[in-house]
């Protein structure tokens, strides 16, 4: 799991002490649990209060209906499956493990393996990193459009933040 004690703890360290001072305030991390969910939790994260990517099992089964996987085959095993096949980087959908396991990654990783990434989730926390500094942004600038489109929002904020202008 990508946190140990309490979401409210991990929502803290996230959004206090990592996020960086430009955003502070503008995003949010939000944790859901039903019960008779099997431990499974819906992760989401906000800006300015408007929701702007979700993590969860209902996502990547919405998701695979899209792409015309008929009710019988979303099964828990098909999508497991799924996620093993197809690599994050080239999927809009991703499950609450994938959030937990891209959170433990840049927990115990140096920025810059995580603003390096292969992992889409491992850079959205980089990019709103308090220890990404200008240098790199700027760097970065012009390898926005080459992010997933859900991630480009978040570069787009943290370059808009700190006034960089994308290339």
């Amino acid at each position: 799991m990508g946190y140990e004690g309490s979401w409210s703890g991990m929502r803290k360290y996230l959004e206090k002490e990592m996020l960086a001072d430009s955003i502070k305030g503008r995003v949010r991390y939000g944790c859901t649990c039903y019960p008779g969910m099997d431990g499974c939790k819906i992760f989401e994260v906000c800006i300015d209060n408007k929701y702007k990517k979700q993590f969860s099992w209902e996502t990547l089964y919405a998701d695979l209906g899209k792409k015309g996987y008929p009710k019988d085959e979303r099964n828990w095993g098909q999508m497991v499956d799924y996620t093993e096949r197809i690599p994050a980087e080239e999927r809009d959908a991703h499950m609450c493990r994938e959030f937990c396991d891209a959170l433990a990654e840049y927990r115990n990783q140096d920025i810059k393996n995580s603003i390096e990434s292969d992992n889409p989730i491992v850079r959205m926390f980089a990019i709103l990193d308090r220890r990404t500094g200008k240098r790199t942004l700027e760097k970065l600038k012009d390898n926005v459009t080459k992010q997933p489109e859900w991630l480009q929002k978040f570069y787009l904020l943290r370059l808009e933040a700190e006034n960089i202008n994308k290339g």
